[in-house]
């Protein structure tokens, strides 16, 4: 477990997203002489806005194009406090001007089909790209089809899931604005695998934590499909008890499986559960884009990927990030492993297009913050290393660990992991 004492957390923290470096291949920005290659990267966010600086930042030489179908990247990390009313929108949004800045290629737009074989990318516009290399980095989309009633009330705006940041994250906002004191607030929570482990349980202190404040004849009710909270598990436990205990109420094993009455209703196994407010979290698997360029190829909702390189394992020359990968052991899918990921394929990519060999020894990390109240925080963290024999990742063995207690002083750290990432990624 890291321990707070004989390590600089703060400076360690504050580099974390530099430290997929350690084990790449050293890539100085050389910009003189003809490009060495093209490469598209699809997906704006924490895997392909990453990729496509430091292809620039590393490889000089390379073009590079950014297709992302939203004007602006809004964090999901962090988004949990716009809910509580702790953060507002403007504060998780960022711009792409930093990106331009390099030399990137920045196109706002929709990808319709990815041709693999002929080593183009067709946009929504009918124009083409194409490329040597191609990132994908598309995130997730949902399988609401598995819970009944559920895609049309999302279709309707009778229940948000919140879980991609945006125009759901403020509609959920309003949602809790407008519940009367004494009602509530129910939230559903798929079976793993799903995007932030820790998440939703943030979700549900942070939405407590309003309604602690500004409606405490509310209730909190958390279905977990799960038999038991999937990250930091003592710590929410503690942060549930001692902060909102007869506020929030925590149910394992509570699948849930249609929505019904408008969105107030879920019904469960055993039960139905009326709720105010309903925030159902679908299942995830991989994005829409990832399964029509069939890059999807593990459990029919997963990319498999050459961890040394990032390159799909279903088409050449074709890299997946983040949360669309099947996940390495005990590798999460967050903001901050994309991140990492992005590091890797991009060192990767420019010694592919030079000719040359890959590192074999890549080291990632991964760090998650949770608030459980307006300024205190918990942390879990990791290491994981190549290995070459079984060809994947692996945590390294006392690498990392949990928090011992929150506390305000990881408030900071949380804080300003999200301003170095963003910074990290977008410039």
């Amino acid at each position: 477990m890291i321990q707070e004492q004989g390590l600089n957390r703060r400076r360690l923290l504050a580099a974390g997203a530099l430290f997929a470096t350690a084990g790449l291949s050293g890539c100085a920005s050389t910009a003189s002489g003809p490009s060495i290659g093209r490469v598209v990267v699809i997906g704006g966010g924490f895997g392909g806005a990453t990729a496509a600086r430091y292809l620039k930042l590393w490889g000089g030489n390379i073009d590079v194009t950014l297709v992302e179908r939203n004007p602006n990247f809004i964090s999901c990390p962090i988004s949990n406090l716009v809910l509580g009313g702790h953060k507002q929108m403007a504060d998780i949004t960022r711009g792409y001007d930093g990106l331009k800045a390099l030399g990137i290629k920045v196109l706002q737009g929709e990808v319709r089909t990815i041709d693999a074989a002929a080593k183009k990318v067709r946009l929504a516009d009918g124009s083409e790209l194409a490329f040597d290399r191609l990132i994908v980095s598309p995130g997730i989309d949902f399988m609401a089809d598995q819970v009944g009633g559920l895609k049309a009330a999302l279709d309707a705006g009778q229940v948000q899931h919140a879980w991609k940041a945006g125009p759901q994250t403020a509609a959920l906002r309003r949602q809790l604005e407008a519940m009367p004191d004494g009602g509530v607030f129910a939230m559903s929570i798929p079976k793993v695998p799903y995007r932030c482990p820790p998440g939703p349980y943030e979700r549900a202190c942070m939405v407590a934590s309003y309604l602690k404040q500004h409606k405490p004849k509310s209730k909190v009710l958390v279905l977990d499909g799960n038999p038991e909270i999937q990250s930091k598990k003592a710590l929410f436990e503690r942060a549930f008890k001692q902060h909102y205990d007869g506020l929030l109420e925590y149910r394992p094993n509570a699948e849930i499986k249609e929505v019904a009455n408008g969105g107030r209703l879920a019904r469960l196994e055993f039960e139905d559960v009326k709720a105010d407010v309903l925030n159902v979290i679908p299942p995830q698997r991989a994005a829409d884009l990832a399964v029509s360029a069939g890059l999807v190829n593990i459990n029919n909702r997963w990319a498999g990927v050459n961890w040394l390189t990032m390159e799909s394992t279903a088409a050449p020359g074709v890299h997946v990030l983040g949360d669309a990968t099947f996940p390495a052991p005990a590798m999460p899918k967050s903001g901050h492993m994309a991140n990492q990921h992005a590091k890797v394929a991009a060192a990767a990519i420019i010694q592919l297009l030079k000719g040359e060999a890959v590192s074999s020894t890549p080291v990632v990390m991964n760090t998650c913050y949770s608030f459980v109240t307006a300024r205190d925080v918990v942390h879990v963290a990791s290491v994981h290393q190549y290995d070459s024999t079984d060809k994947t990742f692996k945590a390294v063995p006392g690498s990392g660990g949990v928090s011992a207690g929150a506390n305000q002083l990881e408030g900071g750290y949380a804080l300003s992991w999200a301003q170095n990432i963003w910074s990290d990624m977008l410039g």
